[in-house]
């Protein structure tokens, strides 16, 4: 674990960010050059060769306060990155602004998550893709940015590009989640008929409609050879997810005495086993990965949870059992629990447990309540942070909690023992 501390920025980089203005032909805010994000990264082609020996993963926080930003915390915002592509989770207002603070390049992007509707989780996205459409240049071989989100998303993403006459320089689509009706309160419940709107740009790219799937609670929304995605359902007072990213088991070692011994020459058909591929040897011997491979070692896992009270259904303890590390929302301490339960929101006691459920290895608390500050800055009415992180020890017996900060990077180490399913 380790703190990023902000980029310095270039002098006189803050007034020019002020001075951005609306723009005609793109359409977009036009951010001052002070606004270093790169463009759209080239990605690796379908069928690449994938190379998972030193692969590394992280997890960076770039807002963790509540409701609003503040000077000390940023509204919500994490990013999960391996291979030089990163997966943004939520975007609060001001993400772009984090982004240019840290060591990390919005270009770099390649899907967005979104937890919830409200808007400290969402105001700055139109924002955050326009400042990166006006950094890159169009091209014709770039893959879409895909976005994932409650049902009302692609309209609010639509409306705003709109109403604002923007177009972006790259292809995007909007993969929409339909909540069940467990998932908040029946009086805010609201009729989402309007949501199919009119395509409002070229480079927009049809997206889906993700419905659960009763058998395994949960909603597939990636899965390919490195990684599945899922989203699985919680409770607030708008429906909200929590999501799980799982690399794929890495295949295990060659043999290489068992090799020696079944006549397979050294070359490529070590790659082609090594990748899983059965492969057929000269004088017609069989060979099958499993004959000359150790056991696989399992993926990381990274669980995120957007703003809830408690989960729905059991597809969350599920898909987050044995997670290497999992972010849950603590926005009160436990001394309010009742206000917390009120607003849809957790307390240390909560995300412990629900941790504790999961025998997740290491509890991230995040999404802080701006009343909650770091030793020696608080003030009148003001609390030290560092009692949430007491609450959720006890309650894990004194296994270590962390606590979210701004610019605050997590690494993944790559597994090698197996954990047990639960039963």
């Amino acid at each position: 674990m380790r703190n990023s501390p902000p980029i310095p920025q270039e002098k006189g980089a803050s007034e020019l960010a002020k001075r951005a203005v609306h723009s005609s032909a793109s359409g977009c805010l036009l951010a001052s050059r002070a606004l270093k994000l790169r463009g759209l990264r080239e990605r690796k082609p379908q069928g690449a060769t994938l190379i998972w020996s030193k692969m590394a993963m992280d997890v960076t926080f770039l807002g963790t306060g509540a409701a609003y930003p503040s000077p000390t915390r940023g509204a919500s915002a994490t990013v999960v990155r391996f291979e030089g592509e990163s997966w943004l989770f939520d975007c609060g207002e001001g993400t772009q602004t984090q982004f240019m603070k840290s060591h990390l390049k919005a270009g770099r992007i390649a899907k967005i998550f979104i937890t919830h509707l409200h808007g400290d989780h969402v105001f700055g996205l139109p924002g955050l893709l326009c400042t990166i459409s006006l950094q890159s240049s169009p091209a014709t071989n770039k893959l879409p940015v895909e976005i994932y989100g409650p049902l009302g998303l692609r309209s609010f993403l639509c409306r705003i590009l709109e109403l604002s006459h923007s177009q972006l320089a790259f292809p995007w689509v909007v993969h929409e989640l339909v909540p069940t009706p467990d998932q908040c309160p029946a009086e805010e419940r609201k009729e989402l008929s309007f949501v199919d709107g009119d395509k409002v740009s070229s480079e927009e790219v049809p997206g889906k409609t993700l419905r659960l799937d009763p058998l395994e609670d949960s909603y597939t929304l990636v899965d390919n050879s490195q990684f599945v995605v899922k989203a699985f359902r919680l409770f607030h007072r708008i429906p909200s997810f929590g999501f799980l990213v799982e690399e794929k088991p890495r295949p295990g070692k060659l043999n290489a005495q068992k090799l020696k011994e079944l006549g397979v020459p050294p070359g490529p058909i070590y790659g082609r086993l090594k990748d899983g591929a059965t492969v057929v040897l000269e004088n017609g011997t069989t060979i099958f990965p499993s004959d000359v491979t150790e056991e696989p070692l399992p993926g990381r896992k990274v669980c995120i949870l957007g703003d809830c009270s408690g989960i729905v259904g059991d597809g969350a303890a599920a898909l987050c059992y044995g997670a290497d590390l999992l972010v849950h929302e603590a926005t009160l301490d436990d001394a309010q629990a009742d206000k917390a339960k009120e607003h849809g929101h957790s307390t240390p006691q909560v995300a412990a447990e629900f941790a504790k459920l999961c025998k997740a290895k290491k509890l991230v608390l995040s999404h802080f309540s701006q009343r909650y500050k770091p030793a020696g800055q608080t003030g009148e009415g003001d609390v030290d942070v560092m009692e949430l992180k007491r609450q959720a020890e006890r309650v894990l017996g004194g296994q270590e909690v962390v606590l979210a900060e701004d610019f605050m990077t997590i690494d993944i180490p790559m597994k090698k023992v197996t954990i047990a399913s639960p039963n």
